[in-house]
């Protein structure tokens, strides 16, 4: 490994420090709470909406689910000695269909977020045997410019629907979620929502504001939230209050970790996120049905829609599935709502569109150790967005490191609570615009304050174990973009310092390069892991 620090004192202190860590057993990243985890044997303390709940948290008549904005801290069952080799899964093989005499030629408009190697794979055929109209073929891996038409053989077999239900924009929480009143929508439906209420580590929320805020958490439209509650529980727009698991299990997701709204509809969000980010990445391009019926995806549709797609496709046969993707099935809900999705529609992705400068999040000469891959964002790992870095100047467990996080990019603190901060990159004040950075686990004392605007290196807080479920302290990273949470091994690659970050066969896997550089990514943050800028 080199880690880019050529003295013998630094490659020295390197090694001593790796012995530290190797000592210290350290498990950083965002781990999930097993489900029979015993709540009286774990440590708690406040925290915000993070990867995971508190199953320790109050419980009352309305709303007895597990906290989760609380700190949980876990122990992993193994603490891995050494880093995985990079394997990038993130791209498989394109498997293409036999030749056949008479192929049909399909005219595809781009869109946003393509790239030649996702089209072919959707299509089922070659990169080369893609024509790009009056244009050359580009990188295999960049974006393509939303609307370029697009030559490709029809090779596939059967298909799933391929009517486009909703646009991408109205899945994530997009610059058209910013005039959004949840509050006056769901006044004006008086259904049972409107009186609900749910305690967190923040206080009691209305109906509205959990929904407010497990839209923002989890970076998913509000409206698709509702959409859905109402066509799974009716809970918008029907008075009846409901009792028993109706209450606590709204969604019909009836897990430990998943009792109350906020839980329910992150359980909703993260199901809906594996068919959307899968799209994106080129990792999912059929559905499989509990039965062992498998559809294979229209190659011409839309992350949005996939969304949907893949998440009713858990719930229901595949006849149901044919007529609740219907137009008139559970979108006849969404239009019985919010009218057509389609006058909602934002473009995501820009032409041209890039990452700007980031660096990476400590100071300079600093020591860190990169503990975490591409992983979850915020809740599971429906969206491999995130990454983790630790202080290799830490205190035992999750006590904060008296080491320093800083911003990678300029912008606007529109975020700082309960070990959140969220920096706009804009300045526009709107976490839905944009590029936005989220750190989390940022320790309580010391954290910038909202409003404040940070200049590139300036110092957010100290590394910690507050706002999600961690092993250890530290810094854990995602990009978004206009509301979507951009992969960190995709076409915009995560790049701090130069460092470009590549996906491992699991989360938290994977590598940071530079050049013929080489980061390897491991919670034992050994001396594999060791980086500095």
């Amino acid at each position: 490994m080199n880690s880019g620090t050529g003295s013998t004192n630094v490659r020295a202190y390197m090694m001593l420090t790796a012995m530290l860590l190797s000592i210290l057993a350290c498990a950083q990243g965002d781990i999930p709470v097993p489900p029979t985890t015993d709540a009286s044997a774990l440590g708690t303390t406040s925290g915000s909406p993070g990867s995971n709940h508190d199953p320790t948290a109050t419980s009352t008549p309305e709303a007895s689910n597990p906290d989760p904005t609380e700190t949980v801290q876990a122990t992993l069952d193994v603490t891995p000695d050494r880093p995985e080799p990079l394997v990038t899964p993130t791209y498989p093989p394109t498997a293409t269909m036999a030749l056949t005499q008479n192929v049909r030629t399909i005219l595809y408009e781009a869109q946003p977020g393509d790239t030649l190697r996702f089209v072919a794979m959707r299509f089922g055929v070659l990169p080369e045997d893609i024509t790009i109209h009056e244009s050359a073929l580009p990188e295999l891996d960049n974006l393509i410019d939303p609307g370029s038409l697009m030559l490709i053989p029809n090779r596939l077999g059967e298909t799933g629907p391929s009517e486009r239900l909703i646009p991408d924009s109205e899945f994530v929480y997009s610059p058209h979620t910013v005039d959004f009143d949840i509050e006056a929508f769901i006044a004006g439906q008086a259904g049972y929502l409107g009186r609900y209420r749910e305690l967190l580590a923040s206080g009691w929320l209305t109906g509205a504001e959990v929904v407010a805020v497990a839209a923002r958490d989890n970076s998913v439209n509000p409206r698709i939230l509702l959409a859905m509650l109402e066509y799974l529980s009716s809970w918008v727009t029907d008075p009846t209050t409901p009792s028993g698991d109706e209450l606590e299990y709204s969604l019909g997701y009836q897990d430990v970790r998943s009792s109350g709204l906020y839980n329910q509809l992150t359980a909703l969000a993260n199901e809906m996120g594996v068919g959307y980010y899968g799209w994106r990445a080129g990792t999912i391009t059929e559905i499989s049905f509990s039965d062992g019926a498998i559809v294979r995806l229209a190659p011409d549709q839309n992350a949005g829609t996939v969304a949907l797609q893949y998440s009713f496709a858990q719930r229901y046969t595949p006849q149901e599935w044919y007529e609740v993707i219907d137009p008139d099935g559970f979108m006849s809900v969404y239009r019985s709502l919010f009218g057509d999705p389609w006058f909602l529609e934002h473009p995501l992705y820009e032409p041209g569109l890039s990452q700007p400068p980031m660096i990476l999040p400590f100071l300079p000469a600093r020591l860190w150790a990169f503990t975490g891959g591409p992983h979850g964002a915020w809740e599971r790992e429906a969206a491999w967005a995130a990454l983790d870095f630790a202080p290799t100047l830490v205190e035992p467990s999750c006590d904060a490191s008296i080491d320093w996080a800083v911003a990678a990019a300029a912008g606007l603190v529109v975020r700082s609570s309960n070990g959140v901060v969220v920096v706009d990159l804009d300045g526009d004040g709107f976490e839905q615009t944009g590029w936005v950075l989220t750190y989390l686990h940022v320790a309580r004392s010391g954290r910038v304050l909202e409003g404040t605007f940070v200049e590139q290196g300036d110092m957010i807080g100290h590394p910690s174990c507050e706002g999600g479920v961690a092993t250890g302290s530290h810094i854990h990273m995602t990009r978004k973009y206009n509301g979507e949470w951009i992969l960190a091994d995709g076409p915009l690659p995560f790049t701090l310092s130069g460092w470009e970050a590549h996906a491992g066969v699991l989360a938290y896997q994977g590598a940071l390069t530079k050049g013929d550089q080489t980061v390897l990514a491991c919670a034992c943050a050994s001396e594999e892991t060791l980086i500095s800028r």
